[in-house]
């Protein structure tokens, strides 16, 4: 176990290392000014200088690369020149000073994602705080209904084989997967928030929290979670139902199936002690991969459904190159599919004993 976790988390770093390595150079040659979208139009020569120099970006790529690393890893350099870019300035974080090497202190702290370019010098950390737990909440929520309905679905499906009820649920199945995100997104919320308005009580539009009727404090609607969680939940519930049937099917023919049946046991038993715990391997592959997808891959649902997440910030970050956003959150859900597949490794050792964490 101790040699698994040494092992896993060497890959995760150089998985991250090479994350942030992309992703900074990727956008640092994209056009634009970062010091002119900063400033606005109370840009002038002389303020457009000093902030260049205050954030680096009159140094040389590769100075800024180093510095940027430097801000995001935990233990980090810091000139004592109050006019470098690495100088302790007070109020850029929270850091726990170790020890001096010459001109230069060694400090301990949280990473730094920078301050966004367009939201008034407003950390990024705060920005992703803000949204990432309500992309958390709609991932989840999403995840939950493909598991429940995809499994149940799929053992139906299996049981009832080349029936109707199999070729009814294996139609839906194929739509399922067929219809993009985004028109699914603005069908429902056409047909469930505005033509059925009424009779569903639901919005078009909305986020988890949302300001009262006097606009003076924050509430949680629930009920804008319903539709947005359904749509998102719409593709993995059709991936999670075929994998569930094709497993099952494969699980049924085993040995210790049929010896099950010929000590007399019900169906209901077999499936519940025996078949649908070896057929969820497959099953658990997946949810895992649309759960990390579904944080980054939530975008046009958010959007469409005006939901206050990461996914409609990274849109509003990309349509103002608001580029410590983009990079932050791009940064974030790697490190959430790093965890996660960690985690899966975990479940597969208790699904299925015979799977070594080698």
């Amino acid at each position: 176990m101790i040699n698994y976790f040494i092992n896993k988390t060497s890959y995760a770093f150089l998985t991250l290392f090479g994350v942030v390595t992309v992703i900074f150079f990727l956008f640092n040659v994209l056009p634009g000014d970062p010091a002119q979208m900063m400033l606005g139009q109370n840009e002038d020569s002389e303020q457009l200088a000093l902030v260049k120099h205050k954030y680096g970006f009159d140094k040389p790529v590769t100075t800024q690369y180093f510095y940027y690393l430097n801000d995001l890893s935990p233990i980090s350099f810091h000139s004592k020149g109050e006019t470098d870019y690495t100088f302790l300035r007070e109020g850029k974080y929270n850091a726990a000073r170790l020890f001096p090497i010459g001109n230069t202190m060694v400090v301990l702290k949280l990473p730094y994602l920078r301050e966004s370019f367009t939201k008034q010098g407003k950390k990024v950390s705060d920005v992703l705080k803000e949204t990432l737990p309500n992309t958390f909440v709609l991932a989840v929520s999403a995840i939950i209904i493909a598991m429940i309905l995809g499994v149940i679905l799929g053992i139906v499906s299996a049981l009832y084989k080349d029936q109707w009820l199999d070729k009814t649920i294996q139609i839906f199945s194929t739509l399922g997967m067929s219809v993009p995100s985004f028109f699914s997104a603005i069908l429902f919320a056409w047909l469930f928030g505005f033509v059925l308005h009424n009779y569903t009580n639901l919005e078009m539009t909305g986020s988890l929290y949302e300001l009262d009727d006097f606009g003076e404090a924050m509430h949680i609607k629930w009920k804008n979670l319903i539709l947005p969680a359904v749509v998102l939940g719409i593709r993995p519930l059709a991936v999670v139902i075929q994998l569930m049937r094709n497993s099952l099917l494969e699980v049924f023919n085993q040995d210790y199936i049929r010896t099950a049946r010929a000590k007399g046991l019900s169906e209901f038993q077999i499936i519940k002690k025996h078949a649908v715990k070896n057929a969820l391997n497959p099953v658990v592959t997946a949810i895992s991969g649309w759960f990390a997808s579904m944080l980054a891959g939530a975008v046009f649902v958010e959007y469409i459904f005006g939901w206050n997440g990461l996914g409609k910030e990274i849109v509003n970050a990309l349509n103002t190159l608001d580029l410590p956003i983009i990079m932050g959150a791009v940064l974030i859900i790697a490190i959430m599919f790093v965890i996660i597949n960690i985690l899966v490794d975990l479940i597969y050792v208790w699904l299925d004993p015979k799977v070594k964490l080698n």
